[in-house]
């Protein structure tokens, strides 16, 4: 039996594109990324419900003045629920 030595070198695993990839951001997208953000949702749920990158949405809400810094909050509108 022949023991195969490792390199220790990483595989870069290759994700599959979103369908939107290299396309134009419709209007109803922006308005989508935008109402999205001002929710305080996480931007890597924002890029699975707009099929598109994280980092195509990092840099379309820059580009629209977004911040998608997480705010103080409880993110989706939980705050207080099931709260006594």
């Amino acid at each position: 039996m022949q023991r195969v030595q490792s390199t220790g070198v990483r595989r870069r695993v290759m994700t599959k594109t979103p369908k939107n990839q290299g396309s134009r951001w419709s209007d109803a997208e922006k308005a989508t990324l935008a109402k999205l953000a001002d929710g305080n949702t996480p931007t890597r749920l924002i890029a699975l419900k707009i099929e598109r990158s994280e980092d195509a949405v990092r840099s379309e809400a820059q580009r629209l003045g977004v911040s998608l810094a997480p705010a103080n909050r409880s993110p989706y509108g939980t705050a207080g629920k099931g709260r006594k």
